[in-house]
Parts: C-alpha cells; sequence; structure tokens
C-alpha cells in the first residue's frame, strides 16, 4: 500500500484566534511558507469530486469515454499504460471488475430498500488557474495518484486542455483491490488539495492550498453541472435565480440572507486570527510578512451572501453600455 506522505501540515489559520490555553503562540517553517504563499495570492490548486452517474455502469462508461474525447484522447492506467479509441470505457468497465461490483450493489439494495446505490468509481477533477503548464499539471496528478493510490485502487486519467485552466479527469475505482471501499470525506479533499499543490511546486509550478474563508473569498460555488450550464447560456438554475433577482430590484427590497450573519461572523473571526498570526510574526522577528499579513486581512473584500452577489452582476450587465444601446430595452 503507498505510503501517505502528508508532510506539511494543514493551515488551521482559526487556531490562532483562540483564547485560553489552548491559543497557538508558534509558526512551523511550513506554516510560515504557506503563510507567505496566501497572502502574495498564489495560485490556488483544486480537487472537485464529480458525483452525477458513479453508480450506473451506463453513466460510467460514458464518463470514461468523456475524458477520452471518445478515443481523440490517451488515457493514462494505473500500470503505465496508455489506451485509446471508441471501446475504452468498454474495457475499463470489463477490466476493473464493475459489473459485478454493480451486482452486489444491487443486492444490497434489494436487502435494504430504499437506500442509494453506492459509488463504483470516483469521479475526480484536478485543476489550475489558467497560465499554468498543462504537463507541469499532468505530472503533479501523476505523482500523486501513484503515491496515494497505487497497488490499492484502480484508476485512469486524462489531461484536458480545451479550457483556459488545464485540468485532470481521474477515474478511480471505488472499492479497492483488498475489497475496501474509499469513502471522501471533506477532511480527505483537502489533504488531497494539499498534496495536489506539494507536487506540483516540487515540479517548480507555485501552487497553494488554503480554505476559501481564509483568503477572504465567499464568491458562491456552483456544481459542476451548473458551473458549465452557466458558461453556455443554458442554466435553468441560473435563469431562474436571475429572473427572481430582477424582480426584487425592480422593486428595490432586495432581501437580505440568513447566511449573511454567519458570513459577517466568520469573516470577523478571520480577521481577528490574521491579526493573532501577525502578534506572533512579530514576536518571531518577521516583521515585514506581520505587516503584510495584516494589510492581507484588511483589504479583503466586504462578504457577500450568493444572492448579494448574483445581484451585482446583475446591475452590472444592466448597466453595461452594451445594455443601454440594445433596442429591446
Amino acid at each position: 500500500m503507498a505510503a501517505r506522505m502528508y508532510s506539511e501540515p494543514l493551515f488551521d489559520l482559526a487556531s490562532y484566534a483562540r483564547r485560553g490555553p489552548g491559543r497557538r503562540d508558534r509558526l512551523s517553517p511550513a506554516e510560515l511558507q504557506q503563510i507567505t504563499r496566501t497572502i502574495h495570492r498564489t495560485p490556488e490548486a483544486m480537487v472537485k469530486v464529480l458525483s452525477k452517474g458513479a453508480g450506473e455502469l451506463t453513466a460510467v462508461r460514458r464518463h470514461l469515454d468523456y475524458i477520452g474525447r471518445k478515443g481523440e484522447l490517451d488515457l493514462e492506467t494505473d500500470d503505465g499504460r496508455s489506451l485509446s479509441g471508441g471501446e475504452v470505457g468498454k474495457a475499463l468497465v470489463d477490466d476493473w471488475d464493475l459489473e459485478l461490483d454493480a451486482q452486489r450493489s444491487k443486492a444490497d439494495l434489494m436487502a435494504r430498500p430504499g437506500s442509494r446505490p453506492p459509488r463504483l468509481v470516483h469521479k475526480l477533477m484536478f485543476s489550475m488557474p489558467a497560465g499554468t503548464p498543462p504537463d507541469k499539471v499532468l505530472g503533479a496528478v501523476r505523482n500523486f495518484v501513484r503515491e496515494e493510490f497505487a497497488l490499492t485502487h484502480r484508476y485512469v486519467m486524462a489531461l484536458h486542455t480545451d479550457e483556459p485552466h488545464p485540468h485532470v479527469h481521474v477515474v478511480l475505482k471505488a472499492v479497492s483491490e483488498q475489497g475496501k471501499r474509499l469513502h471522501i470525506r471533506k477532511a480527505t479533499l483537502r489533504e488531497w488539495r494539499a498534496a495536489f499543490a506539494r507536487h506540483l511546486r516540487a515540479l517548480g509550478v507555485p501552487a497553494n492550498a488554503t480554505r476559501r474563508q481564509v483568503r477572504g473569498e465567499t464568491t458562491p460555488q456552483k456544481s459542476d453541472g451548473i458551473y458549465r450550464a452557466n458558461l453556455r447560456g443554458v442554466s435553468t438554475h441560473m435563469r431562474e435565480r436571475a429572473e427572481s433577482l430582477a424582480r426584487e430590484l425592480s422593486r428595490g427590497d432586495l432581501r437580505v440572507e440568513p447566511a449573511k450573519a454567519k458570513l459577517v461572523e466568520t469573516r470577523r473571526d478571520i480577521r481577528r486570527a490574521w491579526q493573532a498570526v501577525g502578534d506572533i510574526l512579530v514576536r518571531e522577528g518577521h516583521r515585514d510578512l506581520a505587516t503584510q499579513a495584516r494589510e492581507f486581512a484588511r483589504h479583503m473584500t466586504p462578504p457577500v451572501t450568493e444572492r448579494e452577489w448574483w445581484a451585482s452582476k446583475l446591475v452590472e450587465r444592466i448597466r453595461s453600455p452594451a445594455a443601454r444601446e440594445s433596442p429591446n430595452r
């Protein structure tokens, strides 16, 4: 089984704002490096789980065909082979005995009516911002999956460069060769992001892995399907949201979401934590970094809810020159 080599602790900024005997008062070299990367806004490594269709054989075949662009791209396997062609999805389903896993799942469901079918695979996506060398992204993902899953879970991966941000799709068999099912938790994803960023840095690519709240980001995140549909301009969810917001804006009564108070409280805690980190940096002799950390926290944009964010985008669109010149207005 491959060793887990999470040599760098995850940066728990909130711990520095805690009062009492449990309060942190020292920074490790790895934390100093991550603080520096964060306040300098080093590009963030991203890892996503695409959950739709992961428990159905037909959907798994379709996804395997999709990441291989129906034979146009090579799929790299866990044993170092390159696969291509229009029948790759079917071949991998057979090779991984996914039909047998599906039959076992069906039997379990019959024994437990009403439960959801377990995933046959995990569909993962590793990405970096536009401008990152695609070959480095692929290399970092290759090193990550080899370190994490070699000799345990079957997997294939493919690099996609058809969008501005290079990304690698990984399809990972949910049940290991030893018969153990992999469950992906939020903490698992945080560890994987940190490891992915570490592998990128080892290849000379600046990369960071911090939580959005630590960076002062509150831009709403949508599911992969909603995001892609919105890019194509066919998202029913976004259209309905925009129409609802437009009605509220026209009446001048944009309602405040209950989540607003929580966002404000979280931002207050984050700023207090950065202040505490600044104090520690001063005590340890890192005065310049302390000043930068405090300025980073001070210049965070105000927290906004999802509705507030979309309302601002709608107002921008209405006020744009193209909208003002439109004869349909």
